[in-house]
């Protein structure tokens, strides 16, 4: 997936403090202070465009509807009637 393009699900999880880093949350770019309770994101289930956030932006986040899950994502998607592109519109009419 392409850096460029916006993650269309996320996989959020309870990080593990292996190590005493200190990391900046990508929601709200405040530090995460090194060996504090925080939680992994990770778009798409790319985990080297992992990132470090706090409980509670992820957990605002999720409420807000910016990190949906996979299967909220399909499920949104599963509901949207798939319209033909213009060209294969345009395609099917000619054969008429």
């Amino acid at each position: 997936m392409p850096a460029s393009s916006p993650p269309r699900w996320w996989q959020a999880r309870r990080a593990q403090n292996r190590k005493p880093a200190t990391y900046r949350c990508p929601l709200c770019g405040e530090l995460l202070p090194a060996l504090s309770e925080h939680m992994l994101i990770v778009p798409e289930g790319d985990s080297s465009r992992r990132r470090h956030a706090h409980t509670e932006c992820v957990l605002r986040a999720r409420r807000a509807g910016l990190l949906p899950t996979r299967e909220e994502w399909e499920r949104s998607q599963s509901g949207r009637e798939r319209r033909p592109r213009l060209w294969s519109r345009v395609r099917a009419m000619l054969r008429r």
